[in-house]
Order: structure tokens, then sequence, then C-alpha cells
């Protein structure tokens, strides 16, 4: 029986890995906004499951039920936090792979995370808390400008530490813009006339929450997006501002008044506007005015595409999305 040549291997087929033994994974920020959807996916694809949570968290009451889906899911609940530096390198010796899902207030403090990794010397890899615009390329004013420079600082402090390291740029999170199109003050996408930043034209990217959390996951132990950034953009959530209003209007069977607002005025308002609005209205300008989520092309030398990366997983479109709304 003739043998396979070495270059037509299991391991050399296009979009196979090789098989190996599940990563351990600890994620840190695990009870926040994204952090609890990558643990779920973490548990939900058999790895060995570890979240680095506080005792306050613990016995938070608002925290209760999420942190008994962690261990009905098999997630192994670590005592520590960031600013208690034993704890840190205590549940990094017991895992393979760092996830970092800490929110804004606490970027820098992944310089902590950085030292630990370091001292414990065995990690495989780290994803930095990212989650949304690619920093490195982006034209944000400020305040969003600083908050974008500061996870810039954290890949640089990765990267000059030589950790092996992933990015997820996962763009928009679809539960924070679509249930209202971007409409401040509104609590249901608008039915009747809606405001749009700038000629509405440049493309955005909407990724539902779960899947962000499957995409980060199946990064983890690939070979492709090793030290590389890992863009989630699903042909099927990329709209622009204008595309995504007819969507809507052909869901409702109803045209809306469209309000388009100058980029001088947008300019002005997030000057005008208290924290956290002017923060999310700089980042709303970064994408909507700007295209800072679509500009570049995605070149292999640092990024690759994440639906093209895992074509077998069924993503929530942003039509489906905004089914639940109609």
């Amino acid at each position: 029986m003739p043998t396979i040549p070495l270059k037509y291997s299991l391991y050399h087929l296009p979009g196979k890995i090789p098989m190996a033994e599940k990563s351990k994974i600890l994620i840190i920020g695990g009870t926040g906004y994204i952090g609890k959807f990558i643990v779920e996916a973490s548990a939900k694809s058999s790895h060995p499951t570890f979240a680095l949570v506080r005792e306050s968290t613990v016995s938070d009451p608002a925290k209760a039920k999420l942190i008994d889906s962690f261990k009905s899911s098999g997630v192994t609940l670590l005592h520590g936090d960031l600013n208690d530096y034993e704890s840190l390198v205590k549940a990094i010796k017991q895992v393979d792979v760092v996830i970092s899902a800490v929110g804004s207030l606490q970027i820098l403090d992944q310089t902590k995370i950085i030292a630990a990794i370091k001292e414990v010397g065995h990690i495989k890899r780290f994803l930095p808390s990212e989650f949304g615009n690619d920093v490195d390329r982006t034209h944000a004013v400020e305040p969003a400008k600083t908050a974008f420079a500061f996870k810039a600082q954290i890949r640089r402090a990765i990267e000059a530490e030589g950790i092996p390291h992933t990015i997820v740029s996962s763009n928009y999170f679809a539960g924070y813009f679509l249930p209202t199109l971007a409409q401040p003050g509104l609590f249901a996408p608008p039915r009747d006339k809606v405001i749009i930043p700038g000629d509405g034209n440049p493309k955005a990217v909407f990724n539902e929450e779960h899947d962000i959390g499957t995409y980060t996951i199946k990064a983890v132990d690939d070979p492709r997006t090793l030290n590389k950034i890992v863009y989630i953009k699903p042909p099927k959530n990329i709209y622009s501002f204008n595309e995504l209003v007819s969507l809507w209007e052909k869901k409702i069977g109803k045209t809306l008044e469209r309000i388009h607002v100058p980029e001088d005025e947008v300019l002005k308002q997030i000057q005008e506007s208290p924290i956290p609005f002017n923060v999310i209205f700089a980042i709303n300008h970064s994408v909507f005015v700007k295209g800072d989520q679509t500009y570049f092309v995605i070149e292999p030398s640092f990024g690759v595409e994440a639906s093209e990366l895992y074509p077998d997983v069924k993503y929530t479109t942003v039509e489906e999305y905004l089914d639940q709304f109609v």
C-alpha cells in the first residue's frame, strides 16, 4: 500500500489543522459583557475552562445566575484579580492560553497579566482585551482616540516581550448597536425617522456576541492565527448605515425619514456630550464617518478573516438578528 506523501497528509490539507489536545484556557474578565460569551464558547468547545473571578463577584447576587451557569457547564472558578499579582501567577500556571476580556477602565492593567505570563513562561497564546475596531488602523477622535491608544500600548508591550498572541478584532457588538440602529434614547429600532452620521456610505461590521465567542475560541489553538489579528467580518454582516436602514425598512414595510448629520456637527456633538456618550459617539464617528472597520485590506502579513478560516461556523446574520424586532 503506497504511503501518502507528507505534503498531502491530513495536517497539510487546506483548512485542516493538526489534531492536538485542547488547550486549557483561562478567561480574565469572564463575567463582563463579552467575557461571558467567551467562557460559554470555551466550555462548549470542550476546552478545560478556567475563569478568574473576584471573591466579591462570586457573592454578588446580580452575578449569581451567571456564576451558576459557569459551574454547571464545567468551568473551574479561580479566585483572584488583576490587583493581586500572586493570584494571577497562580491561575496562569494552571493553563496554556490566557484570554483577557477586561473592561475599558482596566486595559492598561493588562501589563500585570503580561508580567505574570512572562514569569510563568509556558503560555502558548495570549489574547488581550480588544474585541472592537483594529486600534492600529483607526482615525478616531478623542475620547475614543485615547481608549484605542491604550489598547495599542498593550499590543506593543506584548510584542516587546515576545509573547505568542492573537488579537481579535470583532468590530461592532450586534447587541450594542442593532436593537436601536444607534439611535440615542430609543429602546427599539426606529419606525418613523432615523439619524445617520455623515453620508451613511462607509461600511461597518455587526457580529452577534455568541459568534464572537465561538470565533475567539476557534482561534486559540490555530497555528494560522499565531501573532496575527483575527478580523471577524462575515460577508452577510457588512453594511453601510444606509443599507442597514433600507434592510430595516424592507422588514417593517415602511419608509423612514433619513436625517443625515454632517461631520462637523457629529464632532461638535462628541465634544459637548458627557461620558460615556462622548466615547460612543466618537466610536460611531470612527466607524460610520471614517469607515475604520472596512477601509483597509486584510493582508496575510498581519491578519486573517474568521469566517474564511472557519466556514463551518453558522453565524447569525444581521438580517436574522433584526427579525426579533419586527
